[in-house]
C-alpha cells in the first residue's frame, strides 16, 4: 500500500494531484459528491402542490392552538375555562382573517421571494429591515424547536410505551433532538423536495382532522352526545372554584391565554416568502392559496376548540397526551374502524408538525443568505455549499434550535413564549410597509387596501406587545433583549461593510478619472526571515525570501530558551550568506519584539521591510493542539506597521514528508519510474466503457494514423467533457501532423478574463473537453450574452498555436448548455 501511494505521488518528482484534507473526505462520505451549480434547478409549484408543500407550517399550529390556551385557563378558572376558550378562540380567528387579507395585498405587489423582510426593505429601508430580519430568524429557530417538540409529544400520545425508560420530559426531549439532527443532515445533503411528498402530510392531517370534527358534530347533535375526557394524573392544575373575570389577575390570564392562542397564527406567512416558486400568475396564485390555507386553519382551529369545550380535554404538564389526541380517542372510540381513524389522525399530526419544523431549514438559510447579500450579516451565509444548499446556515439553524431546545426543554408550552413575538412583529412590520406602498402609490382601491393593512399591523402589533408584557417573565425577556442586539449588530456590521465598500469605490473613481495610482519608490527592500528551528519549514521560508530579490535577508532567532538557541546555532547551515542574527526577548512577549524590530528597520526613508514567517501547517484538530498560531500573531502585529507587509509560508510537513519518502523510494528501487497519468475514474459499469470508447472513436477520427492526445484526469466529468461527434477533440489540434486550418471544438468554459490591449478590450475564453483546453480571443468584446463559466459553447473557426495552447481569434460560437446563473459559489 505504501508503494502504490509512493508511485502515486510521483510525476517527475511532483504529486498528480492536490491530496483531499481528512475533513473533507469525512464530509465527501456523509454527505456524497459534490453537486455542480448546474444542477440547481427552481421547481414550479401548481397550486394544489404549493398549497401541500407551504402550508404545512401554518395549518399544523392548529395542532396546538387550542390546547396552550387552556394551559393558562386552566389553573386559575377551573371548568371556567372551557366556557372561555370558545370567545378567546373567536378573538384568534379574527386575528387569522386579518393576517390572511393583510397578506393577500402583500403577495399581490411582491411576487418575490423575501416576504416581510422584503416588504419593510422596499418601504422603510435596509435598516428598519433588519428588525424584520431578526423577527424572521428569530421565528425560523424557535420553529424548529416549537414543531418537532409537538411532533415528539404527538408521538408519544400514540405509542406511550415509548416513554417508559426515560419518562415524558426525557423521551421528549431525545425525540426532539434526533428529529433536529435528522433534519440537519438530511437538508445538508441537498435533498430537492418531491412536492407530493411534501403536500402529503397537508392533506392528511386536514382530511383527517376535519374527519374528526365532522364525526364529533354528528355525534354531539344526532348521536346521543360525546361524553367528557377520562382524566388521568399529569394534567395541569385545575382549580375547582372559578374566580371572578373583572379582577386585574383574570385580565392578566386571559391576556396570556391569548397570547398563547396566537401562536395559531404562526406559519400563515410562508405562502409569501415563496411566490417565486409559484407557477404565474404568481400574484393571484399566491392569494387563492392564502385564503384556502387561511380557510383551513380558521375551520380546524374552531373545530379542536369546539371539540375541547364539548369534551373538557385538558393538556397535561409533560405535553402527553396531547388535546387532539384525547378528542380522536373519545369521538371515534375504540372499535377496529374507531381504531384505524385514531391512528390516521396522530399520522397527520406527526407527520405535518414534523414538515412544518423542516420548513425552516429552507426559510432560514434563504433569509440569511439575502440579509447577506445586503451586507448586514456575514458574506459566507450567502454562498452554496457542497450540495448546492446553504450549508452554513443551515448549521447556524441547527446549533440555535439546539441550544434553545436544551435550554428550555421539549416543552410547547415552554417555548410558545419566544414563538410568535417574532412571528408577529414580522407580521406588522409587512403591514405597516404596506400601508406605506399605499399612501406612496395610491393604485386603484388603495384606501380600501389601506385600512386592511392598517388594521392587520395594528392587531399584530397589539400582539406582540401583549406577548412581550404578559410573557416577560416566561421567557419573552429573552426575545426583547435579542431584537435591539440582533438589530444593532446587522447595523454595525453593516457600516463595517460600506465603510470597505467607500474606499473601493473612491479607488475606482481615481483611476476612472485618470489618476494613475500612486507607485511607491522604494531604494532598499529588506526581507526579515523569522526562525523558530532549522527545519523544511525554515529552508522553505529563506528559498522564498531570496526569490524576492531583496537589498538585504536577515534571519532573526528571538532567545526565549537559551538551549534551543544555541541548538539552532550549531544546526545554521542551510545558507552562510544569509546569518542567523539572536535577539534577546526577556519578557517573552514574541509580537512587542517583532513590531520593535520591523519598525527599526523601516525608519529610513525610502525603506521597504517583507516579514516571512514559515508556518508548519497541520490537520486543523492536530494543529490547535501542537501549536498556538504564532506566526499568525507576529503577522498581524507586523502589518500594521507603516511601509511593512507581513508573508506567511505554510508548509505541509504530512505531504512533503510523503513526497520525500517517495524520492527516496524510487532512488533505492523499490517502485518503478512515474508514468503518465492516467485518466481518473468516470462512471461506474458499461456507460463508462462506452464513454470510453467514444473518446477513443472521436480522436482517432481527427487525428493522424498514430498520434492520439491522452484523455487528461477527469475525462468525462463535468468539468472535462467527451467530445461530440462531428467536433474536433481540442488535444489533437496540437498533435504532430495536425493540418491547420478551420476547426469546430466544443468544451466548458472554465476562465473568462477581461484583457487590455493598446486601449482596447479583449474577452479571453477558455474552454476545456476530455483532451485538452483551447483559448478563444474576441476583440473588442467585454461580455457575451451568456458566454460565462459554467457554460457549454461550440466555437468554429481557423486555429492558431500560442506556448503550446490552441488559439482561436474572433470565431463563430454556439452557446450549448448555458450556466444557471446563481450567483453562489461553494463555501465549505
Amino acid at each position: 500500500m505504501a508503494v502504490r501511494r509512493a508511485a502515486g505521488l510521483l510525476a517527475g518528482g511532483q504529486p498528480n494531484e492536490l491530496p483531499e484534507t481528512f475533513w473533507y473526505s469525512v464530509k465527501r462520505r456523509l454527505l456524497g459528491p459534490p453537486l455542480i451549480t448546474e444542477q440547481l434547478k427552481e421547481e414550479r409549484l401548481s397550486k394544489p402542490l404549493a398549497l401541500g408543500v407551504l402550508s404545512c407550517d401554518g395549518i399544523s399550529s392548529a395542532n396546538y392552538g387550542s390546547e396552550l390556551i387552556l394551559y393558562e385557563l386552566l389553573p386559575f378558572f377551573g371548568l371556567t375555562a372551557f366556557t372561555l376558550l370558545m370567545p378567546l378562540t373567536g378573538v384568534v380567528l379574527f386575528g387569522i382573517v386579518l393576517v390572511v387579507l393583510s397578506y393577500r395585498e402583500v403577495v399581490s405587489v411582491y411576487t418575490r421571494a423575501g416576504g416581510s423582510y422584503v416588504v419593510a426593505r422596499e418601504n422603510f429601508g435596509p435598516r428598519v429591515a433588519q428588525g424584520a430580519a431578526v423577527a424572521l430568524m428569530v421565528d425560523y429557530v424557535v420553529t424548529v424547536a416549537v414543531q418537532n417538540s409537538a411532533g415528539s409529544a404527538a408521538i408519544l400520545s400514540t405509542f406511550p410505551a415509548l416513554a417508559k425508560p426515560l419518562g415524558d420530559t426525557g423521551t421528549l426531549l431525545l425525540i426532539t433532538v434526533a428529529a433536529t439532527l435528522l433534519m440537519c443532515y438530511v437538508n445538508l445533503l441537498g435533498v430537492r423536495e418531491n412536492g407530493r411528498t411534501f403536500a402529503l402530510p397537508t392533506y392528511l392531517f386536514s382530511a383527517s382532522v376535519g374527519l374528526m370534527i365532522i364525526v364529533g358534530l354528528a355525534r354531539e347533535f344526532f348521536g346521543g352526545g360525546l361524553g367528557q375526557v377520562t382524566w388521568h394524573s399529569g394534567t395541569v392544575p385545575i382549580r375547582h372554584t372559578a374566580s371572578g373575570l373583572i379582577t386585574f389577575a383574570a385580565i392578566l390570564i386571559l391576556a396570556r391565554a391569548f397570547a398563547n392562542g396566537g401562536s395559531s397564527l404562526t406559519g400563515i406567512e410562508a405562502v409569501s416568502n415563496a411566490v417565486s416558486a409559484l407557477r404565474p400568475p404568481e400574484g393571484r396564485n399566491a392569494r387563492q392559496i392564502l385564503v384556502t390555507q387561511g380557510s383551513i386553519v380558521f375551520f380546524l382551529i374552531a373545530g379542536i376548540s369546539w371539540l375541547a369545550h364539548i369534551t373538557h380535554a385538558v393538556p397535561y404538564v409533560s405535553g402527553v397526551p396531547t388535546v387532539v389526541s384525547q378528542e380522536a380517542d373519545l369521538v371515534f372510540g375504540n372499535s377496529a374502524a374507531g381504531r384505524i381513524l385514531f391512528y390516521l389522525v396522530q399520522a397527520g399530526a406527526i407527520t405535518i408538525l414534523f414538515t412544518g419544523g423542516n420548513t425552516s431549514f429552507s426559510g432560514f438559510p434563504f433569509l440569511t443568505s439575502f440579509v447577506a447579500e445586503d451586507s448586514f450579516l456575514p458574506r459566507w451565509l450567502s454562498k452554496r455549499g457542497h450540495r448546492l444548499v446553504f450549508s452554513n446556515g443551515i448549521i447556524v439553524l441547527t446549533v440555535l434550535a439546539l441550544v434553545l431546545v436544551l435550554a428550555v426543554g421539549a416543552s410547547t408550552a415552554k417555548l410558545v413564549a419566544l414563538y410568535a413575538i417574532g412571528v408577529f412583529t414580522g407580521f406588522s412590520m409587512a403591514g405597516f410597509g404596506m400601508v406605506r406602498y399605499h399612501l406612496r402609490q395610491r393604485e386603484p382601491g388603495w384606501r380600501r387596501k389601506l385600512v386592511i393593512n392598517l388594521t392587520g399591523g395594528i392587531y399584530t402589533a397589539l400582539v406582540v406587545l401583549i406577548f412581550a408584557v404578559v410573557k416577560f417573565r416566561q421567557g419573552a425577556w429573552l426575545v426583547v433583549i435579542v431584537f435591539p442586539i440582533g438589530v444593532f449588530a446587522f447595523i454595525r456590521l453593516n457600516r463595517q461593510y460600506r465603510s470597505e465598500a467607500r474606499v473601493l469605490k473612491n479607488i475606482g473613481e481615481r483611476r476612472a478619472s485618470g489618476e494613475a495610482p500612486r507607485q511607491p519608490n522604494y531604494t532598499r527592500k529588506v526581507v526579515i526571515v523569522f526562525v523558530d528551528d532549522f527545519d523544511l519549514a525554515t529552508m522553505a521560508a529563506l528559498r522564498y525570501a531570496k526569490s524576492l530579490r531583496p537589498t538585504a535577508i536577515r534571519a532573526v532567532h528571538f532567545v526565549i530558551d537559551s538551549e534551543q538557541a544555541e541548538r539552532l546555532r550549531a544546526a545554521w547551515l542551510p545558507d552562510r550568506s544569509v546569518p542567523i542574527e539572536f535577539i534577546d526577548c526577556p519578557d517573552r512577549r514574541l509580537t512587542r519584539c517583532a513590531a520593535d524590530l520591523v519598525s527599526h528597520e523601516v525608519k529610513p526613508p525610502g525603506t521597504q521591510v517583507t516579514a516571512i514567517l514559515p508556518r508548519r501547517s497541520f490537520s486543523p484538530l492536530l494543529g490547535r493542539l501542537l501549536h498556538d498560531r504564532t506566526a499568525d500573531k507576529i503577522a498581524g502585529v507586523v502589518s500594521r506597521v507603516p511601509n511593512a507587509a507581513a508573508t506567511i509560508i505554510p508548509f505541509d510537513v504530512q505531504n512533503r514528508l510523503h513526497v520525500l519518502q517517495a524520492r527516496q523510494a524510487v532512488r533505492d528501487g523499490k517502485v518503478p519510474a512515474p508514468l503518465t497519468p492516467v485518466p481518473g475514474p468516470l462512471q461506474d459499469g458499461d456507460q463508462q466503457d462506452g464513454e470510453q470508447r467514444h473518446l477513443k472513436a472521436a480522436v482517432a477520427a481527427a487525428t493522424p494514423a498514430g498520434a492520439e492526445p491522452e484523455p487528461l484526469p477527469g475525462a468525462g466529468g463535468y468539468d472535462r467533457p467527451i467530445p461530440p461527434s462531428g467536433v474536433t477533440p481540442i488535444g489533437a489540434l496540437t498533435l504532430p501532423g495536425h493540418q491547420p486550418g478551420k476547426a469546430t471544438v466544443e468544451g466548458r468554459v472554465r476562465v473568462v478574463e477581461i484583457r487590455s490591449v493598446e486601449r482596447n478590450s479583449v474577452l479571453a475564453c477558455e474552454i476545456s473537453d476530455s483532451t485538452g483546453d483551447l483559448t478563444a480571443l474576441f476583440y473588442g468584446r467585454s461580455r457575451i450574452a451568456g458566454l460565462m463559466c459554467g457554460s457549454r459553447v461550440r466555437f468554429r473557426g481557423p486555429v492558431g498555436i500560442k506556448g503550446g495552447t490552441p488559439v482561436m481569434v474572433n470565431p463563430a460560437y454556439e452557446l450549448i448548455v448555458p450556466p444557471v446563473a446563481s450567483g453562489s459559489g461553494q463555501n465549505d
